[in-house]
């Protein structure tokens, strides 16, 4: 693997200093980092969007290669989950940062000549710039689709590449890729931003949807979510939320939302978050409020009935170091 470790540098001229991001391949690491690095220098120098990081430059002597990329100062949507370094974000931030990068992976589904799978999302690729914007990155295991996707959806045969614990069931298992694999890995993410936990838990052995299928069925939701969460979210807006999120990581693939939806969806959760903050605001102008636990007793009742998959095969513990690739 090549050595991804991300360092700072800095440009300077006679007019400014900008800081940037740097990754570093040497040839003594072995060629599959330089394999990677170059499948990501080919996507990045035709992929432009203000939720794809972006390359400033790049830079090789033989027995090195560096990528470099606009500096995001915020860390990684991973960071602020589970980082005890960084501050909580707080319930509109988090919806936000999921509409952004669902900007960012529906641009790489449909915007571009050819759709184009990333085939690795994940918490630690989203990354945060200083408004908390969010922006995709790590595209060295992405790949290129079908060169139609106007009919049905359209399935490649292709080695397993990503983190388990986010590949979709289909993908893992059987090495069938489409763009709903991608979204299958967004609806991890999403339920990691509700829930404030990593997508596999190994001493419990638990995966994070079946632990959102049974804290739903078992009417014990608002009791699981990321306790820095609790009260702050408005019911209307978790059942829109909670809707797109089980669509994403239904168990096949053809029913799952499309990216566009899910942008769609994300957007109009946040919509009815503001005008529920808004109503509250009104009835409570001079202090804080809370969305009371009683308001969410119904959402058993109302997403029980749902096909909400448990994963059938074996994920690793880790959000970091468990990637696979079979090429």
């Amino acid at each position: 693997m090549a050595h991804r470790n991300v360092d700072l540098a800095r440009r300077e001229s006679r007019y400014y200093i900008t800081i940037v991001a740097v990754k570093r391949w040497q040839r003594e690491t072995g060629s599959y980092g330089a394999r990677v690095l170059q499948s990501e220098l080919l996507f990045l120098c035709q992929l432009r969007h203000p939720h794809l990081v972006s390359l400033v430059g790049i830079s090789e002597d033989g027995n090195e290669m560096i990528l470099v990329y606009e500096y995001t100062s915020r860390g990684t949507l991973c960071d602020h989950l589970y980082g005890e370094a960084y501050a909580p974000l707080h319930w509109k931030q988090r919806l936000q940062i999921c509409i952004g990068a669902a900007r960012g992976l529906h641009y790489l589904h449909t915007g571009a000549k050819r759709a184009v799978f990333h085939r690795d999302i994940k918490t630690p690729n989203i990354l945060l710039d200083e408004e908390c914007s969010s922006k995709l990155s790590d595209f060295g295991f992405s790949i290129l689709g079908p060169r139609s996707m106007s009919k049905a959806l359209k399935r490649m045969n292709t080695s397993v590449a990503g983190i388990y614990g986010y590949i979709a069931p289909e993908y893992a298992m059987h090495a069938e890729l489409t763009d709903r694999s991608d979204v299958y890995s967004f609806g991890v993410v999403l339920f990691q931003v509700l829930f404030g936990r990593k997508s596999f838990d190994a001493p419990q052995s638990w995966h994070l949807i079946q632990y959102a299928n049974e804290s739903l069925s078992q009417g014990t939701i608002y009791h699981a979510i990321d306790p820095h969460l609790k009260g702050r979210i408005a019911p209307e807006c978790l059942d829109k939320y909670l809707e797109i999120a089980f669509s994403c990581v239904h168990l096949t693939g053809n029913e799952r939302a499309a990216m566009g939806e899910v942008e769609v969806t994300l957007e109009l959760a946040l919509e009815l978050q503001d005008r529920a903050d808004a109503e509250m605001q009104a009835t409570n102008p001079c202090g804080e409020y809370m969305y009371e636990e009683v308001l969410f007793s119904a959402f058993p009742r109302k997403f029980t009935g749902l096909d909400i998959p448990y994963d059938p095969f074996h994920f690793s513990d880790s959000d970091d170091n468990n990637s696979t690739n079979n090429s």
